[in-house]
């Protein structure tokens, strides 16, 4: 019996397989799980179908997190299919890549609302959708980053936006809280992702991060999912409003320490 076993989980974000959401679909495949998923595209459903039946999902549905029509139309077909999910993993965001260069204050208006649509509202508008195929004891994961607290260079509106999205989380943990649903988020350290890709200086950032990082490692997708299928689980039954740091440690530095042998 795995941690998940019985459970029925809905996964919105999946792009490929260096996906975060894709590490967490295995993680809670290997723990027993049903899956379902969605895509934005057809582009991307030419990447996404594969990877679920590799999973034995057969659920696979097109869902424009922008359209609350789509959102709505996939919970629908969730309902029928699965008669009532208990998960629900939110690993979406995005930024048009001109907005993820050079100073904040260049943030252009248009950005800025799409950002926050794309990256935050789309978590609301999932979970009021949600609501009615929820089962209780239910959980509701999302991802974000350090970067909703510090500022991390050319990262710009996605930060404001990631840190939107924790403020959510914690709101809708107060809301939800009464029908027994958890609302949690994990930041994950800096992982190869198409989203990460569009941020400038992404690489170096991401070389120097082992350098630096308390336990000196990378992060992976599968660190990502293991730490989402124990807060998806009744492991976490007491668990809720929180933001999980899964980033090897990084998140507790003031100054980073020179390694050992190098000049202070």
């Amino acid at each position: 019996m795995g941690a998940l076993s019985g459970k029925t989980a809905l996964i919105f974000g999946v792009a490929n397989d260096h996906s975060i959401a894709w590490g967490i679909a295995q993680a809670f495949a290997r723990e027993g799980a049903k899956l379902g998923f969605s895509y934005a595209g057809p582009v991307l459903e030419k990447r996404v179908r594969p990877l679920a039946e590799s999973l034995r999902s057969r659920f696979v549905e097109l869902c424009d997190v922008g359209d609350d029509m789509q959102i709505a139309n996939v919970m629908e077909k969730a309902g029928a299919y699965f008669g009532g999910i208990d998960i629900l993993v939110h690993s979406i965001g995005f930024a048009r890549k001109e907005e993820l260069t050079g100073p904040y204050f260049n943030t252009t208006r248009e950005g800025f609302r799409l950002a926050m649509d794309i990256s935050v509202y789309s978590f609301t508008a999932l979970a009021r959708a949600a609501l009615p195929i929820l089962n209780p004891g239910g959980a509701l994961l999302t991802l974000t980053y350090y970067g909703a607290e510090k500022v991390t260079a050319n990262y710009n509106v996605m930060g404001v936006a990631k840190a939107a999205l924790e403020s959510s989380v914690r709101y809708l943990a107060n809301d939800l809280g009464p029908r027994r649903i958890r609302v949690n988020a994990i930041s994950a350290g800096p992982i190869r992702t198409l989203a990460a890709a569009g941020v400038s200086g992404f690489k170096l950032m991401r070389s120097r991060f082992r350098e630096v990082a308390p336990l000196r490692r990378h992060v992976t997708i599968e660190d990502v999912g293991n730490t989402a299928v124990f807060l998806c689980s009744d492991q976490s039954a007491a668990v809720t409003g929180e933001v999980v740091y899964v980033d090897a440690g990084f998140n507790i530095l003031g100054v980073p320490s020179p390694e050992d042998g190098e000049d202070g």
